[in-house]
């Protein structure tokens, strides 16, 4: 009897610490705030397949659906991906944005700010279902010295530990759009490595980009395929830049390293410049992305890491790709393989397999066409 009193008593103080964490801390109250939105999510789900067979579905909607669900039987099938029960069903939200995204990072120095979260671990980025919670959040991380990028977000991943539903704000996107995130959305639930965000990003990118080509291809749908291939192009060269900037505003801070402020104004510098190379060099480059912007386009440090979560090293996936004949689906194996054999350091694994196995030349790069129109704005 008195162990089982022991006992009892523990759970009860485990219980009333849990519950005075979740009630109590800020981290604690994003959590039930975002199980709270998780669960109103949840249970607005309708079956894809009845609201497809339902003639009083808008038939724009009907097709776009359809789409998706093409696209998952073609993740699962043909590239190997984890479906589960994710994009079966379909959620209508009030409003057209699902979340606003926070991004941090500090000025004097490339690092950014990071929230930690049960499962996946430290990430450089917070979602916000309250978007006043989130304006805040962004006018705070500002008003303590940092660089804030706040943006919107139509879809985001449970990593398969939900039914995750496809959300009516990724209806606004078009066809290759949908495919493009069903795909990267199942490659979350395929493998995520913790506190790696930036490889995850990186590499879903990569996935739904190239996976999205070959499922058009296989519908024979060519002229999608290759406006698939054109943005993949567009997202490689942008990748290629931030990464050059990337690299420029750390030698800057090198060449200061005991100066905070000086360390600031070359973050200036070197931003300053990076908005001319953005507009004469790279913009000329970009065949599916509005350039119109680009001398409007926010840069700093928050924008630089958070552009970087998804745009980081995406030539070295290629050369996974181009190593496989083009396969995706070899290609998305080949990758986790090398992910895993080094958890601490996915990119170093990657690129160490890159320098010894090198590619065969791009063969399968689309010849080229008439310019589509822009798909979307510059960052």
């Amino acid at each position: 009897m008195r162990l089982r009193t022991i006992a009892l008593r523990v759970f009860l103080t485990l219980l009333v610490a849990v519950f005075a964490y979740f009630a109590l801390s800020p981290t604690g109250r994003y959590l039930v705030r975002a199980a709270w939105e998780e669960g109103r999510i949840l249970a607005h789900r309708h079956p894809i397949a009845a609201l497809v067979a339902d003639s009083a579905t808008a038939p724009t909607v009907r097709a776009k659906l359809r789409i998706v669900l093409a696209a998952r039987a073609f993740a699962a099938e043909s590239l190997g991906l984890a479906a589960k029960q994710s994009f079966t069903t379909y959620s209508r939200l009030q409003h057209d944005t699902l979340v606003l995204v926070l991004s941090g990072a500090y000025r004097d120095r490339l690092e950014p700010v990071t929230w930690w979260f049960p499962i996946v671990g430290r990430v450089p980025y917070k979602g916000f279902f309250d978007f006043a919670a989130a304006r805040a959040a962004a006018k705070r991380l500002d008003a303590d010295g940092f660089d804030a990028y706040l943006r919107p977000s139509p879809a985001f991943s449970t990593l398969g530990f939900f039914n995750d539903p496809l959300l009516s704000t990724s209806l606004q996107d078009d066809s290759l759009g949908l495919a493009n995130t069903v795909i990267h959305e199942l490659t979350h639930n395929t493998f995520y490595a913790a506190n790696q965000a930036v490889f995850n990003e990186s590499f879903a990118n990569f996935a739904g980009a190239r996976g999205s080509e070959q499922f058009f291809r296989s519908r024979g749908d060519t002229a999608t395929a290759r406006l698939a291939a054109q943005r993949w192009d567009d997202e490689k060269v942008l990748g290629r830049f931030w990464d050059r900037v990337y690299h420029a505003v750390d030698s800057a801070y090198r060449a200061h390293p005991e100066s905070v402020a000086a360390r600031i104004a070359a973050h200036d510098t070197v931003y300053a410049r990076a908005r001319q190379e953005l507009v004469a060099e790279v913009g000329p480059q970009l065949r599916t992305i509005d350039t119109r912007y680009l001398d409007r386009a926010r840069l700093d440090n928050a924008t630089l890491l958070a552009q970087r979560i998804y745009l980081t090293d995406l030539d070295f996936f290629d050369d996974v790709y181009r190593f496989e004949d083009d396969d995706p689906r070899r290609a998305i194996a080949q990758v986790i393989t090398i992910a895993k054999s080094r958890p601490d350091d996915p990119f170093g694994a990657l690129r160490d397999w890159a320098s010894t196995h090198p590619a065969p030349a791009a063969g399968s790069t689309p010849a080229p066409g008439p310019t589509p129109a822009p798909a979307k704005p510059a960052p």
